[in-house]
């Protein structure tokens, strides 16, 4: 028997939640991305390339906002940084790993399978291959689905059925899933305050920018100060 098919067989089984998930989000970033002047080819190499739904979906909107070149790279490195926390904690689980195989699994990290391969390395009965099986799963399936999603998005027409509100939504139900605890709202109020006085005295997108560094340190800071004073209790 191959050695090979149960680790890809598990792998697959873990993976397909998270890719039955990336269906509707990646067909909408295509869309999107289509309504923005991306061709289906462009958004491909884009999931090919950069794979962070979050970062596509800020660069697509920016793209549609004639935002330049710099602000968009610089904007989506800000929101890609939470993968070297991500890293660091996947770190402990590969040890004595090449930096070939290394360079692989850490092109396939993401939020989702982050989260369900730290829980199966916790449980004891996981390994490096499984989890860049998931990986790689989750990664060819959020390719075809965004750049289905721009050829979909040519017989959609602009503004049809809601597709133009789409990314305001999404980025409305990501903020409420975060809302949990008293520093997570206090954090979004301080992100909503300072991205709009930014915007007011700023050019450009650099309000992006100036409110997510802001908010996240302020963030930081009030946290710590709440577990100080749990701890002191």
């Amino acid at each position: 028997m191959n050695k090979a098919a149960p680790i890809i067989k598990d792998g697959l089984a873990v993976s397909w939640p998270i890719c039955l998930g990336f269906i509707p989000i990646g067909l909408s970033l295509g869309v999107l991305a289509q309504k923005s002047g991306l061709a289906p080819w462009q958004v491909g190499l884009m999931s090919l390339l950069v794979f962070a739904g979050g970062s596509q979906f800020i660069a697509v909107a920016m793209l549609a906002t004639g935002a330049s070149f710099a602000a968009i790279v610089s904007t989506t490195f800000i929101v890609n940084l939470r993968h070297l926390l991500m890293s660091s904690a996947l770190a402990a689980h590969f040890t004595g790993v090449s930096r070939r195989f290394l360079a692989i699994f850490a092109y396939g990290v993401t939020d989702e399978s982050f989260a369900v391969n730290m829980a199966r390395f916790n449980a004891g009965n996981w390994d490096r291959w499984r989890a860049i099986v998931l990986n790689q799963a989750t990664n060819l399936t959020w390719i075809v689905c965004t750049v289905t999603g721009a050829y979909v998005g040519e017989f959609i027409p602009a503004g049809a059925v809601g597709i133009d509100y789409a990314l305001t939504g999404m980025f409305i139900c990501l903020l409420a899933f975060q809302l949990r605890g008293p520093a997570f709202v206090a954090t979004a109020l301080i992100a909503a305050v300072c991205s709009l006085a930014a915007y007011l005295r700023l050019p450009g997108n650099a309000y992006v920018i100036v409110a997510s560094c802001l908010a996240a340190t302020l963030g930081l800071i009030l946290k710590r100060a709440l577990r100080r004073r749990r701890n002191k209790a």
